[in-house]
């Protein structure tokens, strides 16, 4: 008996036996041959009341669109599918990729029309099919977390809220502020495009295989408005990765390689109103945005 079965939620839309439990997504994998591999970072959620409560935390809306990266067997799809207007799957696996539009059609076919599929590696999309999404929400892969994440808030704009399932290692360093001993690149780019929060624990027990590390799930609302500055966000995100591959020594000598000398950092920081000796972890990515825009000019070499 699956877990849906053993502890039913009420829902308006779907029976509460259409999402996947325990004993449906082995069976599901046995037929298709899939075993979960470490090297592809599967960890297939196997609890429908986690799942549930995941698409709670995320506020989806009857009216959003929502993306969903790495859908698995299925298990999040069909929760979303509950709750959303219309979601987007992006798969990477051929297997799972070629099953998962049947599996939506067998346990919730009224919703089939409201499904699509992207077959392909998340880091390659550049489009996806329908209106525009307006909440990504994924249990992404342990591997891959961190770019997948960034990438999407970069290339989908009008995804307004996001909420991830990631390590909880990366839970922690996503959500980590100033001065946090976690706090590093991935806090400042996140930051960069969303408020961002913890937003809660899972236990090892609702995955199959069951990891080896706990999870946690990340909240990212889209700011409003950009941060005020006149560097892009290539010009920005150079001084953050300068800053924290040398992250214990002074930012007057971390970024001396970036602005072509240590005096040149001097400078670009103290235009910046930051301190040369202090260090990346203490800043903000609005600080970050500011020493960017005092980069020292480049002097050409003679000829």
């Amino acid at each position: 008996m699956s877990t849906a079965e053993q502890q039913p939620e009420p829902s308006t839309s779907t029976p509460p036996d259409a999402l996947l439990g325990p004993a449906e997504i082995r069976e599901l994998a046995a037929v298709l041959g899939v075993r979960p591999t470490k090297q592809k970072g599967q960890n297939f959620v196997i609890d429908a009341n986690t799942v549930r409560r995941i698409v709670r935390t995320a506020e989806v809306r009857p009216d959003d669109v929502v993306v969903e990266v790495g859908p698995g067997l299925g298990s999040l799809t069909l929760a979303l599918l509950e709750a959303a207007d219309r979601v987007t799957a992006v798969e990477i696996d051929d297997v799972l990729a070629a099953a998962l539009p049947a599996t939506i059609e067998a346990r919730m076919p009224a919703r089939k029309d409201r499904f699509a599929l992207v077959h392909s590696d998340a880091m390659l999309v550049e489009e996806l099919p329908g209106p525009p999404p307006t909440a990504l929400v994924a249990n992404l892969p342990y591997n891959v977390a961190v770019p997948v994440l960034l990438t999407m808030l970069d290339r989908f704009p009008t995804i307004e809220r996001t909420l991830v399932m990631v390590q909880a290692e990366v839970a922690d360093r996503l959500a980590a502020e100033p001065g946090n001993k976690v706090y590093g690149v991935p806090s400042v780019k996140a930051n960069w495009y969303a408020h961002v929060k913890r937003a809660g624990s899972i236990g090892r027990k609702v995955f199959w295989p069951a990891p080896n590390v706990d999870s946690g799930l990340v909240s990212l609302v889209r700011r409003t408005e950009p941060i005020k500055t006149t560097a892009t966000k290539a010009e920005v995100f150079a001084v953050v990765d300068a800053a924290f591959a040398q992250r214990r020594k002074t930012l007057r000598a971390a970024l001396a390689g970036w602005a072509g000398s240590a005096a040149g950092a001097e400078a670009a920081l103290v235009a910046a109103g930051v301190s040369p000796q202090a260090r990346g972890e203490s800043l903000t990515v609005e600080e970050f945005a500011a020493i960017a825009e005092h980069k020292p000019a480049q002097e050409r070499p003679a000829l």
